[in-house]
């Protein structure tokens, strides 16, 4: 007799309004028992880099020093003041599981603002790489956003966040588009039918953490606000993943201070 069908394990048993026991708070006070640190606190502002580049080009510009306080197993923390703001960059937080484990200990360490800007490929031929896209939505096709919020198709950015941007990147000389995304934990799974089925959907973009962010952030009520900086059209041609000046990271930085400077609490 064959089983019954059932729920696959990531629909089952989420309770999403119970608490969790393992918490940020506490592995954080784990590693400063012991690592010997003290409490430290993060910039209000913080910055996911899932590619290195805008921490890379900081370091070696003579702008960026790592954070010896902070205490995550996972990660680096490299401050950074520009145009009058200080910044805690994360770099190389790739893929939506990874992103969201550092992004619960900002917050629980003083972030009140996180912006991600991740390399990402096209879908919709807006104009040509590269570019930015602000993610207004997050089709979730990753795990980490079940965790967080019961089934659905996509993820939200926080509607305050998006109202507080509109005119500020209307203004920025890097060109800024609007729209939806595709998020995935299998990059190397974009198969033809895939992306036809994300075309389909007027979806810009792909990338890997936008929609368990978004996830996050609407769970915990906590402000992120995702970009993916379209370098890419995944491979298919030679050429390809060409980002502009320093691997990029100067547009990016220009967005991040803009962003910061309309959307910090």
């Amino acid at each position: 007799m064959k089983d019954e069908p059932t729920a696959p394990p990531i629909l089952s048993e989420k309770h999403y309004g119970a608490q969790s026991v393992f918490t940020p708070e506490n592995i954080l006070r784990e590693a400063r028992r012991q690592k010997g640190l003290g409490v430290a606190s993060v910039p209000s502002v913080c910055v996911l880099d899932p590619d290195g580049d805008i921490v890379r080009y900081l370091k070696r510009t003579g702008r960026a020093r790592r954070e010896e306080g902070w205490a995550c197993y996972h990660s680096e923390l490299c401050l950074a003041t520009e145009s009058g703001i200080n910044f805690g960059f994360v770099p190389c937080a790739v893929g939506a599981s990874y992103a969201v484990l550092i992004a619960e200990q900002l917050f629980a360490s003083g972030c009140n603002l996180l912006i991600s800007v991740t390399s990402s490929g096209q879908l919709r031929e807006l104009r040509q790489p590269p570019y930015f896209v602000l993610i207004d939505k997050a089709l979730r096709d990753e795990g980490t956003s079940y965790h967080y919020l019961p089934p659905a198709e996509f993820s939200h950015a926080p509607p305050e966040l998006l109202a507080k941007l509109s005119d500020t990147l209307a203004s920025l000389s890097v060109p800024v588009e609007r729209g939806a995304v595709w998020t995935t934990d299998a990059p190397f799974r974009e198969t033809e039918l895939a992306i036809a089925a994300m075309k389909a959907k007027d979806l810009l973009a792909v990338e890997m953490e936008a929609a368990a962010l978004y996830a996050f952030a609407q769970a915990r009520n906590k402000a992120v606000i995702c970009f993916a900086h379209v370098t890419n059209q995944m491979a298919r041609r030679e050429g390809d993943f060409e980002k502009g000046e320093a691997d990029g990271a100067v547009d990016a930085l220009a967005l991040i201070v803009a962003v910061a400077r309309a959307a910090r609490p």
